[in-house]
């Protein structure tokens, strides 16, 4: 099973729906997660300045930085094989 790690913010008084769809974009393609929550705004902070990142979501998959829930849906249509069809409707 292919790993992601996902930080995602989820705050006392808000949280991050993009992580949420992030979160649930990476269980139906069938990842193991390993998920980070973001509990208060001095952590998020701490994280973004870390990762010279202004948005979370952030996701890695087998430790390559993938970014937020946009890239990951460009990641995911990016890899996915193209299908084959032998007739047309």
């Amino acid at each position: 099973m292919t790993k992601a790690v996902l930080y995602r913010m989820d705050l006392p008084n808000y949280t991050c729906g993009y992580g949420t769809a992030a979160r649930d974009l990476l269980r139906r393609n069938g990842f193991e997660i390993e998920e980070h929550i973001l509990t208060t705004r001095r952590e998020t902070d701490a994280f973004k300045d870390k990762h010279n990142v202004t948005t979370t979501p952030l996701i890695f998959i087998e430790g390559v930085k993938i970014g937020g829930f946009t890239d990951l849906k460009k990641h995911l249509k990016a890899s996915k094989p193209a299908s084959k069809r032998f007739w047309k409707k």
